[in-house]
């Protein structure tokens, strides 16, 4: 999507050799209009796939999977991070290692949420070690539902988690799939 790729060239901030910040559009301060358009962009892609449930993880993902959502006009269901005083129902549950937290948690959903009949596209913002997306497909294949796919906004592709995802048989689609971010620059695939 060479809005997003311009936009990251444009407001991004490559911190390191791993690390790209983009907090001012995507992920902390959202841009509602570019979100739509990723949304659309899903839409496209996977609009014959028979989605029943877009799926995401709190907190980032959540803007992305909603944009898309709307366009499916299908529920957004996202994995808790931390368990709800609330909830009083099972829930699925994975346990996903964070990179950049450098911590494992439990993510989980209520199984009221996910069933058997039903078609999953899993939404995120970022795709890096793939430890989240595993996460998910676990969820998703507790609940007997099916993954159709995966749209991911931006794919670190110097890193093993697209690769980890697509070797599960996971369709992965990426709109902006970066290429390196050594010496400060962002090079796209």
């Amino acid at each position: 999507m060479d809005e997003l790729k311009k936009r990251i060239l444009k407001d991004g901030r490559v911190l390191s050799e791993h690390v790209l910040k983009v907090d001012s559009f995507l992920n902390h301060q959202i841009d509602a209009d570019l979100m739509d358009r990723i949304g659309n962009a899903f839409f496209d892609h996977f609009h014959d796939y028979g989605i029943t449930k877009v799926l995401t993880i709190e907190a980032s993902g959540i803007a992305v999977a909603f944009s898309t959502a709307r366009c499916f006009h299908v529920p957004v269901v996202f994995a808790r991070k931390t368990p709800s005083l609330t909830s009083v129902d099972e829930t699925y549950c994975a346990e996903v290692f964070s990179f950049t937290k450098k911590v494992q948690f439990s993510i989980t959903v209520n199984r009221r949420f996910l069933a058997p009949e039903d078609r999953v596209l899993l939404v995120d913002d970022f795709l890096a070690q793939g430890q989240a997306l595993l996460g998910l497909i676990n969820i998703v294949h507790q609940s007997g539902a099916a993954v159709a796919g995966a749209g991911i906004a931006i794919e670190k592709a110097f890193q093993n988690g697209g690769r980890l995802v697509r070797e599960v048989g996971i369709e992965v689609y990426s709109l902006a799939r970066i290429a390196s971010l050594i010496d400060g620059k962002v090079l796209f695939l």
